[in-house]
């Protein structure tokens, strides 16, 4: 039986890194089990943020992908000013820490490119694909956003071809994202990036998101919305526990009073990219207080960063008494985040604090479910990452005003650690993996074909 075809038009693709690449990566590397055949459309030149040579390794041999060159205006914003690049993953200075550079640049990219500044790839590749799918016979095509001008080269080919089946896959919400309100709209502007994401909603056969309280969200206001989560993948995550295992095995053959599991600390790791908008201050000060006054923990911790870490945060614990058990590593590929993660006790993760987050489920608690680590969590209220928690008896979520129960909970994995427990989980992990995901996805795709 012949496969039908996708045709998966995404900003993001190898050897571009950092979370957004991995979603159709993996459903592109999957997809072909269950019958589908993926195309990738994305542009030959584009500006990304982050690099990650590993993620090639994923991507199927015998893949087509078709490229068009896009003009991006970030040079000239970075021109003005540096740290513009940090608007290509999304982040900003707040408050006090901006400059009126800062300002005059985020009011300039929110009000002038609508919805983003990649928009002006959004003509060119409406008329290119608008012939190549003349040409080839696609049975259904997926837009990725952000960036979401994707959704409005989606939203014009269908109004071209309205019997061309189109699935909108928010990765992150438009307008409902948090540094939406930091981008010094004026009203109009405000006004046009509504309506398109409202055309985008009800033009699309099927809206995707990421998380249950974001697919909720978009049934709201008129999407036919689906929630398929982000996952990890049993490839990437498996050859590093049999190694992690092995390891420790071997250890232990050669001596006996190993008592920690595979860390020779106590390790409490932070893996990604943390801005200033998620940056878990409380967390620091209970840190602060246990070095300060807790001379067996003292003697123990580590707090480890692996990725790009915002100087004013490495800045606040530069100046305190943590200051001393700070390993920070930088930015890594993908594999060796990995192996971070799988050599820690406790991982890091937050989200922004406003309620309006809590369907943020980053794709990085499920490479953290991967590792049967214990998770400890920031965010809002009632958020979705607390369900999967709850789900998986993984960890625990904290909104960012706790103290007391952080300590709390910390000192309690301690304590397991110091006797020689390992803070193994999990449960009910496998409706994560990236091959049960993609089967959704498929089964989806065929009811939406048919």
């Amino acid at each position: 039986m012949e496969q039908k075809k996708i045709l998966i038009i995404t900003y993001y693709w190898p050897p571009a890194g950092g979370p957004g690449v991995q979603r159709w990566l993996k459903f592109a590397k999957y997809l072909p089990d269950f019958g589908w055949k993926p195309i990738i459309y994305t542009p030959e030149n584009p500006s990304y943020p982050l690099l990650d040579e590993s993620l090639m390794k994923d991507v199927p041999e015998n893949i087509h992908i078709v490229k068009t060159k896009i003009w991006e205006p970030y040079q000239l914003a970075e021109k003005l000013n540096k740290s513009n690049k940090k608007f290509k993953a999304g982040q900003f200075d707040v408050g006090k820490n901006q400059s009126w550079k800062s300002k005059l640049s985020i009011w300039v990219r929110g009000n002038f490119f609508i919805p983003d500044a990649r928009v002006f790839w959004v003509k060119p590749s409406v008329k290119f694909l608008e012939q190549y799918l003349k040409e080839h016979k696609i049975d259904i095509i997926v837009t990725s956003g952000p960036p979401h001008s994707l959704h409005l080269i989606g939203l014009q080919l269908k109004k071209k071809m309205p019997t061309l089946k189109w699935i909108a896959d928010f990765r992150d919400p438009w307008t409902e994202i948090s540094y939406y309100q930091h981008l010094k709209l004026t009203k109009s502007s405000d006004k046009k990036h509504r309506q398109l994401e409202s055309e985008v909603f009800r033009n699309a056969d099927i809206t995707l998101a990421t998380s249950y309280t974001d697919a909720e969200n978009f049934r709201k206001a008129g999407a036919n919305a689906i929630c398929i989560t982000n996952g990890f993948d049993e490839s990437d995550s498996g050859e590093t526990a049999k190694l992690q295992n092995h390891e420790i095995a071997d250890h232990q053959n050669e001596t006996h009073t190993l008592k920690h599991s595979n860390t020779q600390t106590f390790t409490l790791s932070y893996i990604g990219v943390l801005e200033q908008l998620r940056n878990p201050e409380n967390l620091w000060k209970v840190l602060d207080e246990l070095v300060k006054t807790n001379p067996d923990f003292a003697d123990s911790f580590t707090l480890k960063f692996a990725g790009r870490i915002d100087d004013k945060i490495l800045n606040s614990i530069e100046n305190s008494a943590l200051k001393k058990h700070v390993l920070n590593l930088g930015y890594l590929s993908h594999d060796k985040a990995i192996e971070e993660m799988q050599s820690s006790d406790l991982l890091l993760i937050t989200n922004f604090p406003n309620a309006s987050s809590k369907g943020i489920i980053p794709g990085k608690i499920f490479e953290y479910l991967a590792t049967g680590k214990q998770i400890l969590s920031f965010g809002p209220d009632q958020a979705d990452v607390s369900k999967i928690l709850e789900q998986t008896k993984a960890g625990k979520h904290f909104s960012y005003s706790d103290s007391e129960s952080i300590k709390s909970f910390i000192l309690e994995k301690f304590e397991l650690w110091k006797n020689g427990n390992t803070l193994k989980n999990t449960q009910n992990i496998e409706q994560f993996s990236r091959k049960n995901l993609t089967q959704q996805l498929a089964e989806i795709l065929d009811q939406t074909v048919h």
